[in-house]
């Protein structure tokens, strides 16, 4: 058995090449699985872009100097076990390198799901390092996996932003101002500020998505970056950047004189990445989704941390593929050369924020 592996240049994200490699033999309690299908959006852009600030490059090692896996979210079977608590067949929700084949080492197993327990992975987050049985998960539908490999990480970090600045009474600000309006962080984001109210969402976008985010509603106004001047100054205001543009952060961090609260939560424009240096007003963070939820589950309980959570999804969901003019659309890619040629389109984007992109590389 072969695994072909997309991977990509470290130091220039958008450069990507395939890797075809014979298998190993699995060892005991490993199981390997097939990837069978799984999402790619700007997030993974942004775990390239910050591969080794947050340590993405260390869940799948690619062992070729220079050279990366991006990790992505999806749905994988296992076609080989070597542990008696993992039945070949079984369906698997989870974090997977962009890769024909993973393997994994299961421990910690419930009827939900396990921890990954390669040595490799024990000092990063957990939260990526959990697997879930598609046979007991209560966000698991057959119909919708597509939606759920494109949505399902972006909703839970949009839906932990919404919660975080509740939380904090968004620093008392008036509006939340969201830069890469387009992506579906941000308006995932914006959804559940609008259900929750309280707070003006302010979409900052390109000319060229400027009519696309009007159109998705959830924003109550959509300015084009280059009309950012035209904002009023005073406005108390909490700055969610999901672009991760140094530039962008500068101009506004400078423009507005009452902003209250400033976080970074992605990077999808790779080329502009940059530290936030000696600003005015408040300095940057970088808001870690993990974080916030572990903190919550230590509040609330996870049991109900995960109703919560739920319903937020199914609400998010349900909105985003609903109706005559829904927010997302999928697109398939299928085999090795067609999940290649997508990434590289991702990586430099070239891509319309309306698509839901689902690489299947078998």
């Amino acid at each position: 058995m072969t695994t072909t592996t997309l991977l990509v240049r470290k130091e220039r994200p958008a450069e990507a090449r395939l890797s075809a490699q014979p298998d190993a033999a699995i060892g005991p309690g490993e199981v390997r699985l097939r990837v069978d299908l799984f999402s790619l959006t700007a997030n993974n852009i942004t775990y390239a872009a910050f591969g080794d600030a947050m340590q993405y490059w260390r869940f799948f090692p690619a062992g070729e100097p220079g050279w990366g896996v991006v990790p992505v979210w999806g749905f994988a079977t296992v076609v080989q076990s070597l542990h008696p608590g993992v039945a070949v067949g079984e369906r698997l929700y989870g974090y997977w390198p962009m890769a024909s084949h993973a393997v994994l080492r299961p421990d910690r197993l419930t009827e939900r799901g396990f921890r990954d327990a390669a040595p490799h992975r024990a000092e990063l987050h957990a939260l990526y390092n959990q697997y879930l049985r598609c046979s007991s998960d209560p966000f698991y539908t057959a119909a919708s996996e597509d939606v759920q490999a494109v949505l399902r990480p972006l909703a839970t970090t949009a839906w932990l932003i919404d919660d975080f600045l509740a939380a904090q009474d968004f620093f008392g600000a008036r509006a939340v101002l969201l830069s890469s309006a387009s992506s579906k962080t941000a308006w995932a984001t914006a959804f559940h500020l609008q259900q929750r109210g309280g707070v003006e969402r302010i979409g900052l976008t390109s000319g060229a998505n400027r009519a696309f985010c009007e159109r998705l509603g959830c924003y109550d106004r959509v300015v084009a970056y280059e009309d950012l001047p035209r904002l009023d100054p005073a406005l108390p205001c909490v700055y969610v950047d999901f672009a991760g543009n140094a530039d962008l952060r500068a101009r506004l961090h400078g423009h507005f004189q009452d902003l209250r609260y400033s976080c970074a939560v992605g990077g999808t424009h790779v080329q502009h990445l940059g530290g936030a240096g000696q600003l005015p007003g408040p300095r940057p963070t970088l808001f870690f989704a993990p974080a916030q939820a572990q903190a919550r589950q230590q509040e609330w309980g996870a049991a109900e941390f995960g109703r919560r959570l739920l319903e937020g999804w199914n609400a998010l969901r349900e909105r985003a593929v609903a109706g005559e003019h829904p927010w997302l659309r999928i697109q398939r890619h299928a085999g090795l050369e067609a999940a290649l040629a997508a990434y590289r389109r991702m990586a430099t984007g070239d891509t319309d924020p309306a698509l839901g992109h689902i690489l299947a590389l078998h």
